[in-house]
């Protein structure tokens, strides 16, 4: 089950709304069951995809220029995950595509702090290297 925390901005409701409709129609990662890969956020959270498997991805807005960014992407299942993540506004501070091993039982994660001065949209793709990698991630603000 794909879960999206938001903090309310009527932007990035919409935004989710359209990346949930789009991972769903592409079809290329399936909701898997067993616990979840990165947990929930809390309040901070503009993201919060708790489990997938398989490659997909998502976009989103409303990031708060005055507040601290943060990336959290993990994954379990074998094999690994590419990570590609895209600020609209700030391409200079995209964090290169990167790579996450995924041991096969307890999950991997990796935090990425992108700092402060980011506005507006971004968006990730992650590309796993089988169908049953599993993966999750976080965007946060914290306050």
């Amino acid at each position: 089950m794909k879960q999206v925390h938001g903090r309310g901005r009527a932007a990035a409701v919409t935004a989710l709304s359209a990346a949930l409709a789009l991972a769903l129609a592409a079809g290329t990662a399936q909701a898997s069951s067993g616990g979840e890969i990165v947990g929930y956020p809390g309040p901070d959270g503009l993201i919060w995809i708790p489990e997938r498997a398989g490659s997909s991805g998502f976009v989103s807005g409303g990031l708060s220029p005055w507040l601290d960014t943060f990336i959290t992407f993990g994954c379990a299942g074998g094999g690994t995950i590419e990570v590609a993540f895209h600020l609209e506004n700030h391409p200079d501070r995209d964090p290169a595509p990167f790579t996450v091993d995924c041991p096969e039982s307890d999950p991997a994660r990796v935090t990425v702090p992108l700092g402060t001065g980011l506005r507006g949209g971004f968006q990730a793709w992650v590309t796993a290297s089988g169908p049953s990698t599993r993966w999750g991630a976080t965007v946060v603000q914290p306050e």
